[in-house]
């Protein structure tokens, strides 16, 4: 697979979230929940990749990009992110 630019990473998560809205106004909670999930992966990503200069491991692991990347979020936001 070839690298994508920070910035498709981006892109991507947007496109994520606008579909999890969509599943959202559709009473598909489960997917728009998967669909939110991937779209901080992805946004997590590319902000690995800005920051690191290399390609993003293949890991679903949230956490785990932002110990690697040496981001400590807001407590709030780190416990939900843990859940």
């Amino acid at each position: 697979m070839a690298e994508k630019p920070p910035e498709e990473w981006l892109k991507q998560a947007d496109y994520d979230m606008d579909t999890a809205d969509y599943m959202l106004r559709g009473d598909r909670r489960l997917y728009a929940l998967f669909m939110c999930h991937l779209s901080v992966e992805k946004a997590l990503k590319g902000l690995f990749q800005s920051r690191l200069n290399v390609v993003p491991p293949k890991t679903h692991n949230l956490v785990y990009l932002l110990d690697k990347m040496g981001c400590t979020p807001p407590e709030v936001l780190g416990r939900f992110i843990v859940r």
